[in-house]
């Protein structure tokens, strides 16, 4: 079994449309945070931190899919932070630590499901690409 594979073009698409939608999402949360407050019932300063945290992680996103090969540990990272960042994001509405308006919790869930979805998505992509390179070449 191999520790790095192609990169495949859906999974280098997988890659760029997480890191795209994260920074817009970073974007959108530190620089709005202030507005989003009383719609979302989210404190501005989780908002700005979580946007925070986005922008090493679009970096570093960025940055594999920019690679001829990836590392399979590497896209597997990607993976497990969207699968954890969707969990957190279906926790936090039922959680004590915030009282979120109906608009936020609705907010929280449908950015869960599709982080989550794009883990999904680069999980099978990541799959694909490691079957391809195990095929032996033809001709």
């Amino acid at each position: 079994m191999t520790n790095v594979v192609a990169m495949s073009r859906p999974l280098r698409l997988a890659l760029l449309a997480d890191a795209a939608a994260s920074g817009a999402s970073a974007a959108l949360l530190v620089a709005g945070a202030g507005s989003l407050e009383s719609w979302l019932g989210l404190p501005v300063t989780l908002m700005r931190e979580a946007g925070l945290v986005l922008v090493p992680y679009v970096i570093f996103v960025v940055f594999l899919a920019s690679r001829p090969a990836v590392s399979v540990g590497a896209v597997n990272t990607v993976i497990a932070i969207n699968l954890a960042w969707a969990a957190a994001s279906l926790l936090l509405p039922v959680s004590k630590w915030v009282a979120p308006t109906l608009l936020g919790i609705a907010f929280v869930l449908a950015q869960g499901f599709a982080v989550g979805a794009l883990g999904l998505i680069q999980y099978i992509c990541l799959r694909q690409a490691r079957v391809r390179g195990a095929e032996p070449a033809v001709g």
